[in-house]
């Protein structure tokens, strides 16, 4: 069964690495090259016109490394991938149609903000309703209407505040990865990490998971969770299709993910935080993200009370872009700041298990 996530993450990385030069000539030929910010970082303006959109390499070679690692198994998809896939794809989709209108149409503001809205509203309770249907054998369905963090906890919140709190993740990841995606490989490191951090969890929770409760030294560890494989195989090709897209969006980018990258990795991330159970985890693993959102959000609160800005620019990768740091230097410093969050994050849901034991 470990055969999948293997496959998975090889096909991922194949699959990126041979097809995004391809979509580099194909989007270059038709001209859809990046719009920078004039009051950006004076050494962004070289970055104009470079192609963008490419999160559309990574979106089609996570489908089709996931369904191809069923085929060469032999195992069938289950619910819990396709939600997760489903929600990559239709955030990917909002992204798509923001990004195509922005370069095409000549509209520098992308989507109307009702209408990009209106997408990821239609999306994301779309996921979020489904995934509270099709239960298991044993009664579990994708989903839990319990909070959880590193297992589900506390009381029932009931369908439809969990609809609203299944939202407000999905905003919130999604928001935080696109406003990471400002430098050169930033937020695709950044993304890798966590997703091989979450095909460890999948595997973890596979081995502990309590429909083997009766073979587990520990049942009372044991993780209540509908799917966790089939979950490892998606992280799985998700690290690996997002560490080839590295290989062409690293410093000096070849490609952009553009918001059709970011939203959907944002999208997919929480996707897998819900359906593993680790809903305030990812806030952790996610670390990187929730930092950087926080500076925009202090930056704009700080300038709205008090006309001062606490930030020479945010999001903060561009605060120190302007305090003389290279390109190259705050993107793997971030990716260190990253790689602790995932570190501490698997730490915590490593000793929830063991506290149990």
């Amino acid at each position: 069964m470990m055969k999948q996530i293997l496959f998975s993450g090889v096909i991922g990385l194949f699959l990126t690495l041979v097809g995004t030069p391809l979509l580099i000539k194909l989007l270059a030929r038709k001209g859809y090259g990046q719009y920078i910010r004039d009051d950006g970082p004076r050494e962004h303006a070289s970055k104009r016109g470079t192609p963008t959109m490419g999160g559309i390499a990574f979106i089609l070679s996570t489908v089709a490394a996931y369904f191809l690692s069923k085929v060469i198994t032999g195992y069938t998809p289950t619910y819990s991938g396709l939600l997760v896939l489903g929600l990559m794809c239709g955030m990917g989709l909002v992204g798509f149609l923001d990004d195509y209108i922005k370069i095409v149409k000549r509209r520098s503001l992308g989507l109307r903000a009702k209408a990009k809205m209106a997408g990821q509203l239609i999306v994301g309770i779309s996921f979020a309703v489904l995934s509270l249907m099709f239960a298991d054998a044993r009664g579990n369905t994708p989903a839990s209407t319990k909070l959880s963090f590193i297992t589900d906890f506390g009381w029932t919140i009931g369908p439809v505040l969990f609809v609203i709190w299944a939202l407000f993740m999905i905003l919130a990841m999604s928001n935080g990865v696109n406003l990471t995606d400002g430098l050169d490989g930033l937020a695709t490191g950044a993304s890798v990490l966590v997703f091989g951090a979450y095909t460890f969890i999948g595997v973890w929770q596979f081995q502990e998971s309590c429909a083997n409760a009766t073979t587990l030294t520990n049942p009372a560890a044991c993780y209540e969770v509908r799917d966790p494989l089939d979950l490892a195989v998606i992280a799985s090709a998700l690290m690996g299709s997002c560490l080839g897209f590295l290989w062409w969006n690293t410093s000096p980018a070849k490609i952009f993910m553009g918001d059709t990258g970011s939203l959907a990795l944002g999208g997919v991330l929480t996707g897998l935080a819900i359906l593993s159970r680790t809903e305030l985890l990812v806030a952790i693993m996610g670390g990187l993200f929730v930092l950087i959102t926080m500076s925009v959000v202090i930056q704009v609160g700080s300038f709205r009370l008090t006309g001062r800005r606490v930030f020479r620019m945010a999001p903060l990768q561009h605060h120190f872009e302007l305090k003389g740091w290279s390109e190259v230097l705050v993107v793997v410093r971030f990716w260190i700041i990253q790689g602790i969050c995932v570190i501490v994050g698997l730490g915590l849901f490593y000793a929830g298990w063991a506290a149990d034991k």
